[in-house]
């Protein structure tokens, strides 16, 4: 299964490299931002991009409404440090398949991702838990 990781940080990027070098998630290519991203999936053609959201000239959101217009079936992970509701939503509604954040251990990735590419949609428990609250609020009548 072929990844590609987006990440504007270097650091954080070889480092997911790092965790998955010895799986059968291969990475194909890195980019450090979604503008990059939005080039080199046509190219390198990845079974999952791992998007950050906050990145420079187009931020993980934008990016993955784009990917997911143009290739419906790509699975696109958000890899973030934003614990904020609006970023968990707006990123499912851009598409994303998956949200997890970046203080998890190296196995749930790993796990995370596969499940993604099975169809699964891994979503970091804090963030379950805020989807879970949003979607308990009473409504009003309308």
């Amino acid at each position: 299964m072929k990844v590609l990781i987006v990440d504007d940080h270097l650091m954080l990027r070889k480092g997911v490299l790092s965790v998955l070098s010895n799986t059968d998630l291969e990475v194909i290519g890195e980019a450090s931002n979604g503008q990059e991203a939005l080039e080199l999936v046509p190219k390198l053609k990845p079974d999952l991009v791992l998007m950050d959201i906050n990145m420079p000239v187009l931020d993980g959101v934008e990016a993955t409404r784009k990917l997911k217009q143009m290739y419906p079936d790509l699975k696109v992970v958000i890899l973030t440090v934003s614990e904020i509701d609006k970023d968990l939503f707006e990123a499912i509604k851009a598409g994303a398949d998956g949200y997890l954040l970046k203080n998890l251990g190296p196995e749930e990735l790993v796990s995370s991702l596969r499940a993604a590419i099975s169809g699964e949609a891994p979503i970091s428990s804090v963030m379950a838990a805020k989807m879970l609250k949003e979607f308990r609020q009473p409504r009003a009548n309308t």
